[in-house]
């Protein structure tokens, strides 16, 4: 690879004088901000730019610190735990907390601290780059040649800078689903942003954003509609956990409408009147396409440039997060890996050491842990049960818990907790972790270290538990549950 500290230095002191910068990065979100800051820090002089900020984003209005920050994981997060306090509140009352009165909710005070925070948070990315000596410009970006970028800044004003290296780190953005009526409907962007709480919500997409949006409303109250298109919702994860996940959202009040799909939105005086392609017909306040999300790319002049995208416009980039241009890289959402703020962030970091610490890094997607905030959370780490059965050369075996948390046995709530271990019988590794219940992200992220660190089944059961609590059952799990075969797949050495 051609990386700085192995690059022809014949004419490298003339290259050096000819570029405004070693790295400019497009795109100020969780990626871009990581890779612009690490390639600072290993001495490049670096420049960054990033669309106005605003809650509600559109292609020409984004704001520092990206998706996650401003419109994504972290305000999202603050309204699960908005949500979450309607289930404490009846719980309490069988912990001896009287509740005479009929508890009110205040939506637009917490929407004004979520607000307040994702402020706040923007102005800690700004000071994040400042420190570290990037440049900031606040401005839309487009690349107008390998090693020339073009920044139209507020006022209409065309800034050009070259640069040895450019990073793409534009994200995503939510899509709409192509139905009539369809401007009627709302994306998370705005669902985060909605200046009435709704009484009935309609939300469809079987996904992380339409599973913890419907657990939300329906936390304060709302009355909530799941539709998605298949038998469960949580496409590509461990079948039976999504089955816990459904049973669940139902036993929070949630109405679900597996292998459906919306046909038409029209506008009446009563709400917006959904139609299925089930002859359903209802009625709401606020209809919330989670159907997936886009790259970032239809503004960035790529293909005049040469850059390379996939058939969902995705960047395609190599194993290092280069793309078919030597001098061009791309990390994050737009080359639509594996959509994570996180591995965003590691992916920013590899491609600092890569390009600027003479340290040639490719990112590693093996045992990232992710989880599913919905009431409660569904959190997991490794293979799913298919996905070992899929790649087993042998048996697997599987290891679950069902139990009712101590604390439901006081407030008398009907919700188990579910636990699942999944091996390779052959070599007793920990292939797999899976976990829905209260506090399980918390939990999950030590097992992550466990599993990258290749934990075995023998090493989980000689751990000692903490108890009383939940995760002490990920180490007392000691009776398989189910031995299963890969059906079709030869055994090793055999």
């Amino acid at each position: 690879m051609l990386i700085d500290g192995e690059v022809n230095h014949t004419n490298q002191v003339e290259e050096e004088a000819h570029f405004d910068f070693d790295l400019f990065v497009i795109g100020a979100g969780s990626g871009g901000v990581r890779a612009a800051r690490f390639s600072a820090n290993y001495g490049a002089k670096v420049g960054i730019c990033e669309l106005p900020f605003h809650p509600i984003s559109s292609e020409v209005i984004g704001g520092v610190g990206g998706t996650c920050v401003i419109r994504g994981c972290v305000p999202k997060k603050i309204l699960v735990y908005g949500a979450n306090f309607g289930g404490e509140i009846e719980d309490a009352k069988n912990y001896g907390w009287e509740l005479n009165e009929k508890v009110d909710y205040n939506w637009k005070k917490l929407l004004q601290k979520k607000t307040d925070e994702i402020i706040r948070l923007n102005g800690i990315y700004k000071r994040l780059l400042s420190n570290a000596g990037v440049k900031l410009y606040e401005g839309e970006g487009k690349i107008v040649g390998p090693n020339e970028v073009e920044v139209t800044q507020l006022d209409g004003t065309k800034l050009s800078y070259s640069a040895k290296h450019i990073l793409i780190a534009t994200g995503s953005r939510a899509q709409r689903l192509a139905i009539p009526g369809q401007e009627l409907a709302i994306t998370s962007d705005e669902a985060l942003s909605l200046e009435d709480l709704p009484k009935r919500a309609v939300v469809f997409g079987g996904g992380y954003i339409a599973v913890e949006f419907a657990s939300i409303w329906r936390g304060m109250g709302a009355t909530v509609d799941l539709f998605f298109r298949k038998e469960l919702p949580l496409r590509g994860f461990d079948d039976e956990m999504r089955d816990v996940v459904a049973r669940n959202l139902e036993g929070r009040g949630i109405n679900l409408h597996p292998r459906t799909n919306l046909t038409e939105l029209t506008k009446t005086e009563k709400g917006i009147k959904i139609y299925t392609d089930h002859k359903e017909e209802l009625l709401a306040d606020v209809v919330l396409f989670a159907t997936g999300r886009a790259p970032n790319t239809k503004r960035l002049n790529l293909e005049a440039v040469g850059v390379e995208l996939d058939n969902a416009g995705a960047v395609k980039v190599d194993e290092y997060s280069r793309t078919n241009i030597p001098t061009i890289w791309a990390v994050g959402d737009v080359t639509n890996r594996m959509n994570l703020t996180p591995v965003a962030l590691m992916e920013g970091t590899c491609f600092a050491k890569t390009v600027f610490a003479g340290q040639p890094t490719k990112p590693d997607y093996n045992h990232i842990p992710c989880a599913v905030f919905s009431i409660p959370p569904f959190s997991v780490v490794g293979l799913s049960e298919e996905q070992a059965l899929e790649q087993a050369n042998g048996d697997v075996l599987v290891f679950t818990s069902s139990f009712n948390p101590m604390k439901n046995t006081i407030s008398g709530r009907q919700e188990k907790t579910v636990m699942k271990l999944v091996v390779d019988a052959e070599t007793d590794k920990v292939l797999g972790a899976s976990m829905c219940g209260p506090d399980a992200p918390e939990i999950m992220q030590g097992i992550a270290v466990a599993l990258k660190c290749g934990a075995t089944k023998q090493q989980f059961d000689s751990t000692v538990g903490i108890h009383p609590s939940a995760a002490e059952e990920f180490v007392t799990m000691r009776s398989v549950t189910r031995r299963v075969t890969a059906s079709g797949k030869p055994k090793a050495n055999t």
